[in-house]
C-alpha cells in the first residue's frame, strides 16, 4: 500500500476514518526547527468538520499529539510522529450499507485492491478525514516558509456554476493572501461569496453536492526551485493534489486557458524592475518554465468534484449477492467540501515545496 510520499522529507499516513485515529510520521525534518504549536492548531481548525451549516455535522477537534521528534519546542531531527484520535464516530451508518458499492467513493476500487478486507466505515484509509494528518504536516513545513518570508494563499475561484475572476497581479500581495487565510470562506469578491453559499444551501436543501476550484498562490519563492522532468516542481505539487481524494483536475498559470493562445500572447516577456532583479511582464505560466520557479508568484487551480454522498438514490450493485441494487445514503457529509478543502491544498503545496527546497544550497 502507498501510504509514504517524499524524497527529502518523507510523510507516512496512517488509521482510518472511523478507527480510533489517524495520523502521520514525519522524517527527514532538520533538528533544531522551532515550531508554534498554537500556529499548527489554527491550521488544522481550518479543515476541522462540524463548524458551519456548509460542512458535516461531525464534531471533530482535530487536537492532536505529538509522540516523538519534538523537544523543548524545537524538532529533534528523528521521525516526528503526530496522532489525532477519532472522537465522534458513528459508524452503525454504514452496516446497512457495506456491501453497496458508493457512487463516487473507493468503495468498489478499495474492495477489488484489498480483496474485501478494506475497513468500510466513513471510507476508512479512503476518507478525507485522512486529509487532517496531511494538513497537520502541511502546517509544519507552511511555518517553515513563512520563517523565509514564502507566503501561501488562495480563494475559491468557484463553486458549481458561480464563479470569479482568477488572481490578478494586483491581489498578490502579502497581506492579501494572509488576509484570505483568516476567512473562513476565503473569496476575491463578497458578491461572489453570497451566490456560491446559496448554491451549497440549495443542492444540501436538494439532497445533493455540488464541487467547485480553489486557486493559489505562493509568493516570494526564488528562482531555481525544481528540476526538469520528474521532479519538477508542477509534477511534484502536481503529485500531491491529486492524493487529496476529491481532487480531479489540476493547471499552473493560464492553465488549459493557454493552449488557446498565440506564442506572442503566452510568452512572459522578462525586465529588469528598479530593484535590479529579473521579472516577467505577465505570469501565464504561472511562475514556473521548465519544471523550475522563475520568481514570479506560483499560481494552480484544482477541481474539486461534489462530495459523493448524497441523499438521493442511487444506481449501484451488491457487491456479496452480485446483484444491482438501489442505494440510500445515510449518515453525516459535506454538502460541499470546498471551504474545509483550501486548507489542505495549501498544506500539500507547502510540503511539496519544503521538499524541493532541499535542493537548494
Amino acid at each position: 500500500m502507498s501510504g509514504v510520499w517524499g524524497n527529502n522529507i518523507k510523510l507516512s499516513i496512517f488509521g482510518e476514518s472511523h478507527g480510533k485515529a489517524i495520523g502521520i510520521t514525519i522524517d527527514g525534518l532538520k533538528p533544531g526547527i522551532e515550531l508554534d504549536v498554537d500556529y499548527i492548531k489554527n491550521q488544522m481548525q481550518r479543515r476541522a468538520p462540524g463548524s458551519s451549516l456548509l460542512s458535516t455535522p461531525r464534531k471533530e477537534g482535530d487536537n492532536f499529539e505529538i509522540l516523538s521528534g519534538f523537544f523543548n519546542g524545537k524538532t529533534t531531527g528523528t521521525p516526528l510522529c503526530a496522532v489525532i484520535y477519532n472522537q465522534n464516530t458513528i459508524s452503525k451508518d454504514y452496516e446497512s450499507t457495506k456491501d453497496l458499492m458508493r457512487p463516487g467513493h473507493a468503495d468498489y476500487t478499495g474492495h477489488v485492491r484489498y480483496d474485501g478486507f478494506n475497513d468500510y466505515r466513513g471510507g476508512g484509509h479512503f476518507s478525507g478525514r485522512l486529509t487532517a494528518p496531511i494538513v497537520f504536516a502541511g502546517a509544519i513545513c507552511r511555518y517553515i516558509l513563512e520563517e523565509k518570508n514564502i507566503i501561501i494563499g488562495s480563494h475559491i475561484k468557484s463553486i458549481a456554476s458561480v464563479s470569479e475572476r482568477k488572481f490578478g497581479l494586483e491581489d498578490l500581495k502579502v497581506e492579501k493572501l494572509i488576509e484570505l487565510s483568516k476567512d473562513e470562506f476565503p473569496v476575491l469578491e463578497n458578491k461572489s461569496k453570497e451566490s456560491m453559499v446559496d448554491s451549497i444551501l440549495k443542492a444540501k436543501e436538494e439532497g445533493d453536492s455540488v464541487g467547485g476550484t480553489i486557486e493559489t498562490a505562493v509568493l516570494n519563492l526564488p528562482p531555481g526551485i525544481g528540476n526538469p522532468f520528474f521532479n519538477s516542481i508542477e509534477s511534484t505539487i502536481s503529485g500531491l493534489l491529486f492524493s487529496i481524494p476529491a481532487v480531479k483536475g489540476v493547471e499552473f498559470g493560464a492553465g488549459f486557458d493557454i493552449a488557446g493562445m498565440k506564442g506572442s500572447e503566452a510568452n512572459d516577456e522578462y525586465f529588469i524592475d528598479k530593484n535590479k532583479e529579473i521579472k516577467a511582464k505577465s505570469n501565464n505560466n504561472g511562475g514556473v518554465v521548465g519544471g523550475i520557479t522563475n520568481g514570479m508568484p506560483l499560481i494552480f487551480r484544482a477541481a474539486i468534484k461534489p462530495t459523493p454522498s448524497i441523499s438521493k438514490s442511487q444506481n449501484t450493485v451488491n457487491i456479496e449477492k452480485m446483484e444491482n441494487a438501489v442505494l440510500n445514503i445515510k449518515g453525516r457529509h459535506d454538502p460541499c467540501i470546498v471551504p474545509r478543502a483550501v486548507s489542505v491544498v495549501e498544506a500539500v503545496a507547502a510540503i511539496a515545496i519544503v521538499d524541493l527546497l532541499q535542493f537548494v544550497k
